[in-house]
């Protein structure tokens, strides 16, 4: 089947389980399944440990049920980047990890202050994507943090002794 068929099913199955409200379900069903409160409090962790060798600040958001005021999850994700005030720190060195459970889709979004190449952010997307078609959403987040932690790392070194050991933005994740 050609690429571009393979696609249009692709999507009429997506518009299928968003008219049945099954994608809903599903991203309930995935939330409560997988993201508890000791794995959410593992991914603060590592945030917060991987934070200390930079100062870009990391926020992940986890939507279980995809809000019907938007279509495209990058325009949600850019709402949700300014709600949570991603964007508020004094070097603009915040980055949004978002992933809609419903919708299977992951963003990603940093402050200008971030000098990164698209690509990095893809092949992130592609590695989370990979863990979470083989259900293992665990070990993929935790990939994905220590991924995006390490490009952090490079992009946004420390520079300033007054933003040292300073969390502006909070580590936990955040569940929508």
């Amino acid at each position: 089947m050609a690429p571009a068929a393979v696609e249009e099913l692709q999507v009429a199955g997506n518009k299928l389980t968003q008219l049945t409200g099954l994608d809903s379900l599903k991203g309930q069903y995935l939330g409560r399944r997988y993201f508890n409160k000791a794995f959410l409090a593992e991914i603060s962790e590592l945030i917060a440990e991987a934070e200390k060798g930079h100062h870009a600040e990391l926020v992940v958001a986890i939507e279980r049920t995809f809000p019907t005021h938007l279509e495209s999850t990058r325009d949600r994700a850019l709402e949700v980047y300014g709600r949570l005030r991603v964007w508020d720190t004094p070097l603009n060195t915040g980055l949004l990890l978002y992933l809609s459970l419903d919708r299977q889709a992951i963003e990603i979004i940093s402050d200008r202050g971030i000098q990164v190449e698209d690509e990095r952010w893809v092949e992130v997307s592609i590695l989370l994507a990979d863990y979470f078609k083989n259900k293992q959403f665990r070990e993929g987040l935790l990939a994905a943090v220590k991924h995006i932690e390490g490009i952090l790392a490079e992009a946004c070194p420390p520079v300033d002794e007054q933003f040292e050991d300073k969390d502006l933005l909070s580590n936990e994740p955040v569940i929508l």
